[in-house]
């Protein structure tokens, strides 16, 4: 099987530091995934990379985020704190495809 990507989200970077947006408490909170505005209501304070990908239900070990366009590494999803309008693109890596497909040869 080969693994294909879904796409979940839309653009994305590493977020700075140092933007003056803060969150202190559970509130709404607005991003782009994928090039889609949703809101995430009752979001925590801090709400973090680890916890939108729980939110959204995904398993960690097959999705790759990019946060305003840059990509996070897995191990810093927890530290890595979401603020309001950041632009995410996230990608479910999904197995798929028959059992019963012809061989082809690569040239």
């Amino acid at each position: 099987m080969q693994p294909t990507a879904q796409a979940v989200g839309n653009e994305s970077n590493m977020h700075q530091p140092g933007r003056g947006e803060r969150n202190l408490g559970a509130s709404s909170m607005k991003l782009h995934i994928n090039g889609e505005e949703r809101e995430f209501s009752g979001a925590p304070a801090p709400f973090t990379l680890a916890a939108l990908v729980e939110t959204l239900g995904m398993k960690a070990d097959r999705v790759a985020v990019e946060l305003n366009r840059d990509i996070v590494p897995r191990d810093r999803w927890a530290q890595t704190q979401l603020n309001e309008g950041d632009r995410l693109e996230v990608v479910h890596f999904v197995g798929g495809g028959s059992s019963s497909h012809s061989s082809q040869e690569l040239s």
